[in-house]
């Protein structure tokens, strides 16, 4: 009897983590579902919508692992795909095939390229640049903040650099017509937005992701 106590026990710590993974997981789902069908998640510019929905994605890959932050980034590419159909923008034909790429009359699968594998990848890059770094800063008086601000810096910058990188190999032309510029001018508009909106969007996924993230680190790490 005893025996068999012990062993029901373990079993029950042992599922423990997993079951807070899986409510924390449902948690972050249920923010980006929030940030992505308000105003908070897309911010609606003249040719693309700025996001932050990669903050939570960033979070579920630094504290629940990369198996978790795909699924949270695929998601994310989810939503993107949603929004970008039912409330089209002037580029939304690189995130939707059900909007029609300029001078075709129809949409591609290629769109949905651009919408779910960076996204995915926001969810699993973060993960290994903040292991990588808390290795790196092992010895060093919270590291794990700076950690955690790198992935934050990371993530987003996956998530700009994967978008409008896929978006000038998959989309140059149709891009440059609904821009009104040349296709050989694509390449200097690409880095723009990488160099400002992508900037900013790394700046404060950077803060936020440190500042959130030690909270929930030091939570999980106080409950086993």
């Amino acid at each position: 009897m005893t025996h068999t106590m012990v062993n029901s026990s373990t079993v029950s710590v042992n599922r423990a983590p997993r079951y807070r993974d899986f409510v924390l997981a449902a948690a972050f789902a249920a923010i980006i579902l929030l940030m992505a069908f308000t105003p908070l998640g897309y911010i609606p510019l003249p040719f693309i919508k700025m996001t932050i929905i990669h903050i939570p994605v960033i979070l579920g890959a630094v504290i629940l692992g990369p198996k978790y932050g795909a699924f949270l980034g695929f998601l994310f590419g989810l939503t993107s795909l949603i929004n970008n159909t039912i409330t089209p923008a002037m580029t939304s034909f690189t995130f939707s095939p059900a909007i029609p790429v300029p001078g075709t009359g129809k949409g591609t699968w290629l769109a949905l390229v651009v919408c779910f594998l960076p996204r995915i990848l926001v969810g699993v890059l973060p993960y290994f640049a903040f292991r990588g770094m808390m290795k790196l800063l092992s010895h060093v008086k919270q590291g794990d903040i700076a950690a955690l601000a790198v992935a934050g810096v990371a993530g987003a910058m996956t998530n700009t650099i994967g978008v409008m990188g896929l978006i000038y190999l998959l989309f140059k032309d149709a891009y440059a017509a609904v821009r009104g510029i040349s296709a050989d001018a694509v390449a200097g508009v690409v880095l723009g937005i990488v160099g400002t909106n992508g900037v900013i969007e790394a700046i404060g996924a950077g803060i936020l992701v440190a500042a959130i993230g030690k909270i929930l680190l030091h939570l999980k790490r106080t409950q086993g």
